[in-house]
Formats: structure tokens, C-alpha cells, sequence
């Protein structure tokens, strides 16, 4: 059954995300969390939310016995530009697909469903493009 690890991710993702929000008060949004890390901010919680972050895939491998399978079909110049236009996309939607797609998603936050719907149709778009031009 392929799906068990994408399920098993999903669940971690969201246990860490409300566990985050009712201990600590605070949205598992990964660019305010790095960004706050950089400023040092809060340093002990970013720090061990993002070594949790980086663990996954270590995880993983001790749960199903292999790593992780990934794969990038994409050229470094297209991944770079991709990475430059999500760090500009979350500073100009005020959060990132975490933030916005997990908890605001279930705090049904107006400004969240948009962000992520907003997510999605540019992923979407992107994706198209990519096929189309090669």
C-alpha cells in the first residue's frame, strides 16, 4: 500500500501543527519560524521546531526501512528561480503553504483559504507551463 508513508507524513505534520498552536500558541508556519530563527527570536523553540522539520526523513527510514524516495526532474537554474519566487511569494502572502494550508485551513481564516487557493492555481499554473515550454 503506497499511501501508508504519504498518510503516516500527513498525520505527523498535522499533530505537530495543533501540538504547536495549543502548547505554545503559535501557527506551524515554516517561513515565520526560519525567519524568526535568522533574527533570533525565540531560538529554542525554532531551533528544535526545525531539527524536528529536518528528522522527517530519518524518521522515515526507521519506519518503513528505506529513505525517502525523491525525485527532482528539474534543471538547478529552474529550482533556484523556483526557491527566490516562493521566498518572495510567502513575504508578500504573509505566510507559506504550512501556515496558511494547514492551520489557517482549519481555523476557516478567509485570508488562509484564499493564500492557499491562491498556492494551488499558481503550482498549477506553474506546472502547465513547465510542461508546455519543456
Amino acid at each position: 500500500m503506497s499511501y501508508w508513508p504519504s498518510l503516516f507524513g500527513g498525520m505527523l505534520i498535522g499533530l505537530s501543527a495543533a501540538l504547536l498552536l495549543l502548547l505554545n500558541g503559535r501557527i506551524a508556519g515554516i517561513s515565520g519560524i526560519v525567519g524568526r530563527l535568522a533574527q533570533g527570536a525565540q531560538v529554542p523553540a525554532n531551533a528544535a521546531f526545525l531539527i524536528g522539520l529536518l528528522a522527517g526523513p530519518v524518521l522515515f527510514a526507521i519506519a518503513f526501512g528505506r529513505w525517502p524516495q525523491v525525485t527532482i526532474a528539474a534543471s538547478l537554474p529552474i529550482i533556484l528561480i523556483a526557491g527566490l519566487l516562493v521566498g518572495f511569494g510567502t513575504r508578500m502572502g504573509s505566510g507559506c503553504t504550512s501556515g496558511h494550508g494547514i492551520l489557517g485551513f482549519a481555523r476557516f481564516s478567509r485570508r488562509s483559504i484564499a493564500a492557499t487557493v491562491t498556492f494551488l492555481v499558481a503550482g498549477i499554473a506553474a506546472a502547465t507551463l513547465m510542461r508546455l515550454v519543456g
